[in-house]
């Protein structure tokens, strides 16, 4: 499958479809984090709430962003203290980060234009998101480079000659 996913798509054929549907793990890279919510039954969830009952299912989750997430997001996700006692939770910061992806157990993965808040993957209605496009894949030559540089990202492997140290708040190596 390489299927193109535009706005609310994203949201309805690979958000809600396949991340509550993770079993192994789920790694997620955005450069921007806001709250975010998804539909739950017939309620509406912050998206963190769905990480950390992953977390509670045995779910690993890695996070990996651009900056500092946004104040309501940071809230909600002290709600939920085993996203910070868990070793199942990995997070980290690195201000190069541009991309946005989903990668989920290894065998489904969305590479756009979205980063994770409400107007880019969330439930948002359609006329108040914002205009997005993405691929969702499943092919695995594809998923495992992907996994391959996330990977060598969250290892730092790019910190001991990225021009950026600076301003970055946490360097890996």
């Amino acid at each position: 499958m390489h299927q193109l996913l535009l706005n609310r798509e994203i949201y309805e054929e690979f958000v809600s479809q396949y991340v509550q549907s993770a079993q192994k793990y789920v790694w997620i890279i955005t450069a921007d984090i806001k709250d975010m919510f998804i539909q739950s039954g017939s309620s509406f969830i912050p998206f963190i709430e769905l990480l950390a009952d992953l977390v509670d299912q045995g779910v690993a989750v890695r996070l990996i962003h651009a900056k500092e997430p946004g104040p309501r997001f940071r809230q909600e996700f002290d709600r939920f203290p085993q996203l910070l006692d868990s070793e199942l939770f990995e997070r980290i910061l690195c201000p190069r980060v541009h991309t946005k992806s989903i990668i989920i157990d290894g065998r489904i993965a969305f590479v756009g234009s979205a980063n994770l808040t409400g107007a880019g993957l969330g439930a948002k209605h359609k006329d108040k998101r914002n205009f997005e496009a993405g691929f969702v894949f499943d092919d695995d030559e594809q998923i495992q480079t992907l996994m391959n540089w996330a990977d060598r990202l969250y290892l730092g492997e790019f910190c001991l000659d990225c021009r950026r140290r600076d301003v970055c708040p946490d360097p890996i190596q």
